[in-house]
């Protein structure tokens, strides 16, 4: 069996056991971040905070699987944290965080981003993406010597971009959220996707210093 089809079944029987269960919010640690996954009609959402911020953004990892029997669209602006003090931040556009990259970015912020989300995405091991990181990083990644070039080219591998999703296909990214750099803290985070409407209960954790 190729790695693929592997990884494919792996995610089916993962995303099987959550079914029976499918309202309810479930906790796991993987890789040394504590995730929260539910899933409604077929559709699963996973995210866990990174453990610190990228230049002005706090950025959870996100996973996406369809396992319903219809095509769904994903955005990053489909997610909205509600910190407990009031307020509100909603997920950055992925053009928005790439142009800022590109402006601004530098060796320092690729380090960062690269090794905060994998070191997440490859000790998540429960799901993998048919549609993720993996593929977009090698694409993203080649050929390229600017560093503003290669903090932009992290930026759009690792973020998650709108993605329509197939049934059975599934996705991962980063949603960025502007936040001063700050940890996102005690709140709820709100995802309004596939006609469901997800809500996780966070607790604030202190970030670790770059």
């Amino acid at each position: 069996m190729s790695r693929g089809r592997w990884n494919a079944c792996r995610t089916a029987l993962f995303l099987s056991s959550l079914t029976v269960i499918s309202a309810q919010v479930i906790e796991f640690e993987s890789g040394g971040l504590k995730y929260l996954t539910q899933t409604k009609n077929g559709v699963t959402v996973m995210f866990a905070h990174l453990p610190l911020p990228i230049r002005e953004y706090a950025v959870v990892q996100v996973a996406i699987s369809n396992g319903s029997a219809i095509s769904w669209n994903f955005r990053p602006e489909d997610f909205r944290f509600l910190p407990e003090e009031g307020g509100a931040a909603q997920g950055a556009p992925a053009a928005k965080v790439v142009g800022e990259f590109l402006n601004r970015g530098g060796r320092d912020d690729v380090i960062k981003l690269v090794t905060a989300y994998e070191n997440g995405l490859y000790g998540m091991v429960r799901v993998r993406s048919t549609n993720g990181y993996e593929s977009r990083r090698q694409a993203a990644m080649a050929e390229l010597t600017s560093a503003r070039i290669k903090a932009a080219a992290a930026a759009s591998a690792i973020v998650l971009a709108p993605v329509k999703l197939k049934p059975g296909e599934s996705t991962d990214g980063a949603v960025f959220f502007a936040n001063g750099g700050k940890s996102l803290g005690s709140g709820r985070l709100l995802v309004q996707v596939a006609g469901n409407s997800f809500e996780f209960t966070t607790v604030a954790t202190a970030p670790r210093k770059p």
